[in-house]
């Protein structure tokens, strides 16, 4: 058995994780074949994600007595960028899933809590319905609750919905009957959910992310959660989830990279040697190309470390301990953002010195990794991140947990003036 240390990759965070792994890996290997004719045709993974519902990759983090495999949140990230490297379109597709789960994992013993388990154990899955665009306010959602006919349903329209067109289930975040920001589900094929492939942007552009309409689509009251009682390292799982896909597509571009170089027979006259195999300086390209996916891999595996420590002081109903943990998290979180982002984009553009221009041709679609590079770091945009950490490290200020996206009430005010 191939293990990440035969790769170069460095040591798995567990002996458990190999053993997770294993189960996965000869799948990846078969989702990584077809990534590039995926991409060129635009063909979503819809069976490439039934095939990971089937081997258990939703369940991951539920525990084995639930039916799940167990693994540790560093486990988890380290399977998420070998999954990313096969193929990071699908990581993005399953990251609203990811976190519901995530969610469920820290929920107490009940009867909720069975029902989903037992849920994600059959291999069900879940998208997400969160953001919404236009005149959408940072205070609050313009989808809502209401009664209709002594049933609660829920109108309104999302965008950014990844992977739901994908999924069983939409987890989506509302206003409820009272104002208040609530979260709860429906099934994907459910009477009143209509969802349209529109997702137009030039990089994970097989994610399914866009828009998602619900009309009087009904809600079962048992689902309905207050949104501030949602796992607190929310905001650093899910931005870690995105820093394990970028590292993952690093790990892409240098493998790639890689081949395409010890494969290639032409090369230039004013070179460094015969061939670009036996040119040290696309050789040295190459290396920096390795260089920077290791580096990212590590850390992430890092963050992913400090996300186990909030999940354990959560398990331990110490709250002094569980918001310390957090703040660490969301700091280690966003200390890595800029670095991993940094590392990555120059990977996607360096590659392409090390192999002249027969490697822009559409069919190699090595394009790709820049474009999905790009489009993931511009979702929690790295500007902000190390303002952060500088105002914790000067002042002690506690980072943000969770924010959003919209106008902001000032703005909110003058749209409507207008």
């Amino acid at each position: 058995m191939t293990t990440q240390i035969d790769l170069a990759w460095g040591a798995a965070p567990s002996q458990h994780y190999e053993t997770i792994a294993a189960r996965f890996r000869p799948l990846f290997a078969e989702i990584a074949k077809g990534a590039v004719d995926r991409e060129l045709q635009r063909r979503l993974p819809v069976e490439e994600i039934a095939q990971l519902k089937q081997a258990g990759l939703g369940a991951v983090r539920l525990p084995e007595a639930e039916g799940g495999l167990g693994a540790t949140l560093p486990d988890f990230f380290a399977l998420l960028i070998d999954l990313s490297e096969a193929d990071s379109n699908i990581t993005q597709a399953l990251r609203g899933h990811f976190g519901f789960a995530e969610d469920l994992v820290n929920k107490p013993q009940g009867l909720d809590r069975a029902r989903w388990a037992a849920r994600l154990a059959r291999g069900e899955i879940a998208g997400n319905a969160w953001t919404e665009i236009g005149n959408a306010s940072q205070e609050g959602f313009s989808t809502r609750l209401s009664l209709r006919d002594g049933k609660l349903v829920v109108n309104g329209e999302k965008f950014y919905t990844t992977g739901s067109l994908l999924a069983d289930w939409i987890d989506i975040g509302a206003t409820g009957l009272n104002g208040e920001s609530v979260t709860f589900q429906v099934r994907r094929d459910d009477p009143g959910v209509e969802i349209i492939d529109d997702w137009d942007g030039f990089g994970q552009t097989l994610t399914a992310s866009g828009t998602t309409r619900f009309t009087n689509a009904e809600v079962d009251p048992a689902d309905v959660v207050i949104d501030e009682n949602k796992f607190r390292y929310g905001a650093a799982f899910y931005q870690t989830v995105h820093l394990a896909t970028l590292a993952g597509i690093g790990r892409a571009i240098a493998t790639e990279t890689a081949r395409a170089v010890a494969e290639r027979r032409r090369h230039y006259t004013n070179a460094a040697g015969p061939r670009s195999s036996q040119d040290p300086q696309v050789l040295q390209i190459v290396g920096r190309l390795r260089s920077n996916a290791y580096a990212a891999g590590a850390i992430v595996l890092q963050v992913a470390k400090a996300l186990e420590r909030a999940h354990e002081a959560h398990l331990a109903s110490d709250e002094a301990a569980e918001e310390k943990a957090n703040a660490i998290a969301e700091i280690e979180t966003s200390q890595a953002l800029t670095v991993v982002t940094s590392l990555i984009l120059e990977a996607s553009t360096l590659l392409f010195d090390a192999l002249g221009a027969s490697s822009t041709r559409k069919p190699l679609a090595l394009d790709r990794h820049w474009r999905n590079a790009r489009t993931l770091s511009s979702h929690n945009p790295r500007i902000y991140k190390d303002r952060i950490v500088g105002d914790y490290a000067v002042n002690g200020t506690p980072p943000p947990y969770q924010w959003r996206i919209g106008l902001s009430p000032a703005a909110a005010g003058e749209a409507k003036a207008s």
